[in-house]
């Protein structure tokens, strides 16, 4: 027990060193910067940034044993918890609206939407689960209608349910279904979590009402957890059109010049193109004779051209937000060729809004559809621009499903590359997706080097051109990342999609500046108690009671190392009982040396 212990506190050491450093690059950023204080924003990203590239390297080696990563040992240490180091408390909603609409076989049956929307709003208060509160919408609008017309359509649901099935019947089928998919939901997260890299997090889930309760304790970077606990890891492969490619570039022209129409007022023949504007010419040509001599006679003739404009020098609604990928003065197109154009972050749901138009969608190939990037591209210098890149992605026929998804994925690992030092995420996929990933990228190859959208959660994190075909069904993504993004990342992809998505209906971040205030007021409480205890067994007692002081030490020593060893979380009833135990054990020392005497 003592060697255990005695190890458990020799990896204090090593841990505090690596946190000690962190701050002191972080303060030396902060100068950099002009600012002194540790606790700004700049250098609080700067501390995160120097733990994460230290998460795993090798700190500490024990010569022919064992040697750890910064994040190994913060596994072991003693954990503290939420009010004793700060963290976040975060309340997720398991969304099973997405679910519901796959079930029904994307049914776009009124009464069924309205039901889903006024289920949503009542559970804002409800204690009840989601399905629960569409049955009981669903009744109060449907009329005749019974939910067997709807879910019966599903081919999968056949043999549970059809045209006769009973509503109650049907709603104990979707509740079956719904509680297995919360359940899966719950225990990816989980999983998830522990990838995290948060000692002794708490999760539980409430299956009455959807909800799934997790407690991060000591949690530093709040914005990194939220999108690890709501990525859906919805992995996608799609193959792209290019801005080159017939009836792109014009539709996005065109379809500039009919939402200025619109904007003027013009809503008339709107599915046609207008007709351009005619300039007549006279072309006068000399009248030569059988050698080619000029004979002093000419023809005319008039020439109609018709008078083109040009759609960037009075730009419309569309072009106005959206800056199109067109030719530059050096030749080529200012973005590589999958990037239709740019459009600041706060301009996206417009542009959105104005190609979700009929009139506007009409203009470009029925199979296409827009994807924005993930993040921000980079300018010349590096730096983010703040805008982000629209992608136009190409359906296969018959089917709104990708080529490839992420269900074929077995591994992946992110490292950075040894020469760019660019973090990348490798991916190996399973028999059928690798055929699947070799025939894609064989066509995309013989298709001019064609690029493909690699997408997660419905943004396309990188588009790489294919040089040539991949058959051995490995891939990799780049998209900019950090070491920890690349991490986070490749655990997510790792464990694989949840379920149904997950959306955070509430977070409580706790600072740890009230942790710290409570962590010295225990210990301010535990040390006031012990030295009155010291003070009262030296006098009363003598050189007995130096033997019980010895011996309340070596009882703080094993406590401290066992707690650690087994993983404990410490919070403050944990420390008020760590006091009373100290009582206890001066109470039993007391009673036994009256009994001596």
């Amino acid at each position: 027990m003592a060697i255990v212990c005695v190890y458990q506190y020799m990896l204090i050491l090593p841990t505090n060193k690596v946190e000690n450093d962190a701050e002191a690059y972080a303060q030396k950023v902060a100068m950099n910067l002009g600012d002194s204080d540790i606790t700004s924003p700049q250098a609080k990203a700067a501390r995160i940034a120097y733990l994460d590239s230290m998460s795993s390297e090798e700190v500490f080696k024990i010569p022919l044993f064992k040697s750890y990563t910064y994040e190994e040992l913060k596994r072991q240490q003693l954990a503290l918890g939420l009010d004793l180091k700060g963290g976040m408390s975060v309340v997720l909603q398991v969304d099973l609206k997405e679910f519901l609409v796959a079930l029904s076989n994307e049914s776009k049956d009124p009464t069924f939407l309205e039901a889903m929307e006024n289920a949503d709003k009542a559970m804002i208060s409800a204690q009840s689960d989601y399905v629960t509160l569409f049955g009981q919408e669903f009744k109060k609008i449907a009329g005749e209608k019974r939910l067997s017309s709807i879910f019966s359509r599903n081919p999968g649901l056949r043999d549970q349910i059809n045209l006769e099935t009973s509503d109650a019947e049907v709603l104990s089928i979707l509740r079956t279904s719904a509680s297995e998919t919360v359940d899966l939901t719950f225990k990816r997260l989980k999983d998830r979590i522990d990838k995290l890299g948060v000692v002794q997090p708490n999760i539980s889930l409430d299956a009455a009402r959807d909800l799934i309760l997790v407690e991060l304790p000591g949690i530093d970077n709040p914005e990194r957890a939220r999108s690890f606990l709501q990525s859906a890891a919805k992995l996608e492969f799609w193959d792209v059109y290019r801005v080159s490619d017939q009836g792109i570039l014009n539709g996005f022209i065109e379809a500039d010049r009919r939402l200025k129409r619109l904007q003027s007022g013009d809503t008339t023949d709107l599915d046609s193109t207008a007709a351009p504007q005619i300039q007549y010419d006279t072309l006068y040509t000399a009248v030569l004779d059988s050698l080619g001599n000029p004979t002093g006679d000419t023809t005319t003739e008039v020439v109609e051209t018709p008078i083109l404009d040009d759609p960037f020098t009075d730009r419309g609604p569309l072009l106005q937000v959206f800056d199109l990928n067109s030719a530059t003065s050096q030749g080529g197109t200012a973005f590589p060729l999958a990037v239709m154009g740019v459009a600041d972050d706060n301009k996206r749901n417009l542009v959105d809004q104005y190609l979700a138009m009929p009139e506007i969608k009409r203009l470009f190939p029925q199979d296409a559809f827009f994807r924005w990037g993930q993040k921000p591209y980079k300018d010349l210098e590096g730096n983010s621009s703040g805008r982000y890149e629209l992608y136009a992605l190409r359906k296969k026929r018959g089917t709104d499903k990708p080529p490839l998804a992420g269900d074929h994925v077995i591994r992946a690992t992110s490292q950075p590359d040894p020469v760019t030092q660019d973090v990348a995420v490798s991916l190996s996929l399973d028999n059928q997706g690798a055929r699947t990933w070799g025939e894609i990228t064989t066509r995309a190859a013989q298709d001019n080097n064609r690029e493909i959208a690699i997408l997660l959660d419905d943004e396309v994190v990188s588009a790489p051109r294919v040089n040539e075909p991949i058959l051995n069904g490995d891939s990799r993504i780049s998209g900019d990342f950090s070491i920890q993004e690349g991490k986070d990342l490749a655990n997510i992809l790792q464990i694989g999609k949840l379920p149904a998505s997950t959306k955070i209906l509430h977070d409580t971040v706790i600072g740890p500046s009230l942790g710290k205030d409570n962590i010295n007021r225990s210990l301010l409480s535990l040390l006031v108690g012990f030295v009155l205890v010291i003070i009262f067994m030296l006098f009363y007692y003598g050189g007995a009671g130096i033997v019980s002081i010895i011996a309340l030490l070596a009882n703080l020593f094993f406590i401290f190392g066992a707690l650690a060893s087994y993983g404990t979380v410490l919070t403050l009833p944990g420390f008020a009982g760590i006091i009373l135990t100290i009582g206890m054990a001066v109470d039993a020392n007391v009673i036994i040396y009256e009994r001596v005497r």
